[in-house]
């Protein structure tokens, strides 16, 4: 009886996580079996009420995707250029930001408190709600962004620009989706910075370090396991952010804000060509799985 209330001891733990594993399986793994299918097929809208009599197509879709020197190619790795490009900036940003961020609210600083507030105010509004507000704020005649450049005489009355068409709209979807991404670098460095001994610090400064000194040779690298998280994190959710581009531009966004996410949305749903945009779908997923592991791979060599 000892010996079977033993097993059933550690059989505990794994019947408590059977539920997550099982909603997991029917929210994330289930669907993307289905992606996967759904790639091989001509799934077009004429098949869309039956899926079974959707012809195979094979690797077609694939090829279509990755021929480069095609118009569906082309354009695909042109929105995976802007959305990697996009990625380095926001991810590099929030980075920087959110440790700047960390570091000034260390220590007993008066209103460290208010300051710590203020920074999580973007993190904790909803997606839609801030990127609408963004939308606004970016209008050309009536947007507060151009309004404040209008009285600080840097554009005039009659060249207010556009940052929601043309080439200023890369750098709106940027400022937007940096906005909202740092607060979470910041949250997440600030528990790691919290997390090293004080006496650290001393000791180091006993020994004659200056406050750089401190930082680059004692900060850094035991803040070296949350970064390895944090980076991958914030590129999987930037690499992937649909909200941000969708709700600020709409079903059709600019070519020079031609995200992947957004793309493969419209090779799905207003081209109606489901196998194709499923097809995108897997690459990237290929591409995310193989960049995260290879990155996961150095860090744990070096």
């Amino acid at each position: 009886m000892a010996e079977r209330g033993r097993v059933s001891g550690k059989a505990l733990p794994y019947l408590f996580l059977l539920p997550a594993l099982l909603l997991e399986l029917l929210v994330h793994v289930l669907p993307m079996l289905v992606g996967v299918g759904m790639s091989l097929l001509k799934l077009t809208q004429f098949f869309l009420r039956n899926w079974s009599a959707a012809p195979f197509a094979g690797l077609s879709n694939y090829t279509v995707a990755l021929d480069f020197n095609g118009a569906v190619g082309g354009a695909l790795l042109h929105s995976f250029a802007i959305t990697l490009a996009f990625t380095v900036l926001v991810v590099a940003g929030s980075w920087l930001l959110g440790f700047t961020a960390a570091f000034l609210v260390q220590g007993q600083r008066r209103g460290r408190g208010l300051l710590r507030t203020l920074f999580l105010v973007p993190y904790a509004l909803p997606a839609y709600a801030a990127v609408i507000t963004w939308s606004f704020l970016f209008q050309r005649d009536t947007g507060l962004v151009n309004g404040v450049l209008a009285d600080l005489h840097l554009v005039g009355a009659g060249d207010k620009p556009f940052w929601l068409l043309g080439g200023n709209s890369f750098l709106a979807v940027l400022v937007v989706a940096l906005w909202r991404t740092w607060p979470f670098a910041f949250l997440v460095l600030t528990s790691g910075m919290q997390a090293i001994p004080h006496d650290l610090y001393e000791a180091a400064a006993l020994d004659g370090a200056t406050m750089r000194q401190q930082v680059r040779r004692v900060m850094l690298p035991l803040l070296r396991p949350v970064n390895q998280v944090l980076l991958v994190v914030l590129f999987l959710w930037t690499f992937n952010d649909f909200n941000t581009p969708y709700v600020l531009f709409g079903a059709g966004a600019p070519a020079e804000a031609d995200l992947l996410s957004v793309h493969i949305y419209q090779n799905s749903f207003l081209t109606w060509n489901f196998g194709l945009g499923s097809a995108m779908s897997v690459l990237l997923l290929v591409f995310l799985s193989l960049a995260t592991g290879l990155y996961l791979r150095s860090r744990r060599v070096r």
